[in-house]
């Protein structure tokens, strides 16, 4: 999108004014940049799984209130999908939050949900973008709901599953269960990023993805689960064929058991910081991977990624979504290799939506934790490989849990906007449950009435 300049008008063919011979030149259009709004699958799957009544009304609002960009969540962390493929089960019922406690909500319509917001947005003049959660396969819930997804329906896929390094030993997420995990840390069933069958079956749900008539496809989740992960087999002899050695002792050579961040203080583990290179390798190796697989189908297909910006513990889930210019050593030398920038995946990207999830009294500044801050930091870490839009989370971030909070709205927005090359928000369910929709309006008017002084 694009604001005109004004021009000036030309002298009419009188050859003999003053001023005849003005060589000014027209104004260049400013780039107007685009605003996102997630839609959260689980979230939002009691008003819109089985109403197109409502997603075409709050399309319509996000419209009005100046979004440009949907992103719709069409494969929640149970795994199935809200799309259309042979690879696995469509979703049927998802958690969500109800007065009464978490409760499923089921889906009894049989239309095709990314369709119908493809339909609404498009008529309505806005991009829809579509997301997968991208290395997950089933969910077990608290609070009594049971389980879902693939995992638990085929045993023969546990070997997809990822294997914990922890305290007690080498455990596949799997078998975590409410018995030994009573917080339900790991009730969220993440896939083996190294496993080859893993990343065939995510590369096939790709594919399907872009026959759509969408805009783009962001890449949720395309991580490992934490530091404790994944230490199975494969990962282990992929490992060793990485440094072209045989750890003797694994896993304590390379994490401690029950670690949860880089252990302090030293000794390291003798192949801990291989090994973190070795993971931003396979998740940028993937990346390259779901790239040509997305480009193969739609070659106009905008291909990207949503990322937690707080780059310095990112290395915690594998990921160096930096540029593969940024020298990562040169900052961060107790984590990170000379090799590790090697990693960086950001050139393989057309666009990065970031989570600048501070709390709502941290808006401007620098550094990471203010939204202000995370964006100028992203700025310098993707070295303009990558254009990227940032925003905050208004629904689960320190401050933001119970509204009241519409007059930070226009900070958030001026904050993250003028730093970053967009504007990204999560999500849709409490911009409507705390009615920011006039607050994002303001917000964004502000910024288009600067755009155009």
């Amino acid at each position: 999108m694009f604001l005109l300049g004004a021009c000036k008008d030309s002298n009419d063919g009188i050859s003999d004014w003053p001023w005849e011979g003005d060589t000014d030149e027209p104004e260049q259009p400013v780039e107007v940049k685009p605003r996102f709004i997630w839609i959260d699958a689980a979230a939002n799957f009691p008003d819109y799984a089985n109403s197109k009544e409502n997603i075409e009304r709050d399309l319509a609002k996000a419209k009005e209130a100046g979004f440009t960009d949907i992103v719709v969540d069409v494969r929640p962390t149970m795994g199935d999908v809200l799309f259309q493929t042979s690879a696995v089960e469509q979703v049927k019922k998802l958690d969500y939050w109800s007065d009464n406690g978490y409760v499923y909500f089921e889906r009894t319509e049989t239309w095709d949900y990314l369709q119908a917001f493809i339909d609404a947005g498009h008529k309505l003049g806005l991009k829809v973008n579509a997301s997968i959660n991208t290395f997950v396969g089933g969910n077990l819930y608290p609070y009594g709901l049971g389980e879902q997804g693939l995992l638990f329906r085929d045993a023969s896929k546990k070997e997809w599953a990822t294997t914990l390094n922890l305290e007690g030993g080498l455990t596949n997420a799997m078998d975590m269960t409410a018995a030994n995990d009573p917080n339900n840390v790991y009730g969220t069933k993440f896939l083996n990023p190294a496993n080859d069958e893993v990343q065939q079956f995510i590369l096939q749900l790709l594919g399907d993805l872009a026959k759509y008539d969408i805009d783009g496809i962001f890449l949720d989740r395309c991580r490992y689960n934490d530091f404790a992960s994944d230490f199975s087999t494969i990962s282990k002899q992929k490992f060793e064929e990485y440094i072209g050695e045989t750890v003797e002792n694994f896993p304590d050579d390379i994490i401690k058991p029950g670690s949860s961040y880089y252990p302090l203080p030293s000794p390291q583990p003798k192949y801990m910081k291989q090994w973190l290179e070795f993971r931003a390798k396979v998740i940028h190796d993937f990346i390259a991977k779901a790239r040509d697989k997305v480009k193969s189908v739609n070659p106009d297909l905008r291909f990207g990624v949503y990322v937690g910006a707080w780059y310095s513990t990112y290395y915690e889930v594998g990921v160096n979504w930096a540029s593969p210019k940024y020298d990562t050593s040169a900052e961060y030398p107790n984590w990170a290799t000379a090799r590790y920038k090697d990693y960086g995946y950001a050139d393989m990207l057309d666009f990065m939506l970031l989570g600048a999830y501070a709390s709502a009294d941290e808006i401007y500044g620098s550094g990471e934790w203010n939204m202000q801050g995370f964006c100028k930091n992203a700025k310098k870490l993707l070295m303009n490989d990558v254009k990227f839009a940032g925003g905050p989370d208004i629904g689960n971030s320190t401050g933001w849990t119970d509204g009241g909070q519409g007059a930070k709205i226009p900070q958030t927005i001026d904050a993250c906007i003028n730093v970053a090359d967009g504007y990204f928000v999560f999500d849709m369910v409490h911009v409507k449950m705390y009615d920011y929709w006039n607050d994002f309006k303001k917000g964004f008017d502000d910024y288009l009435s600067s755009v155009q002084q």
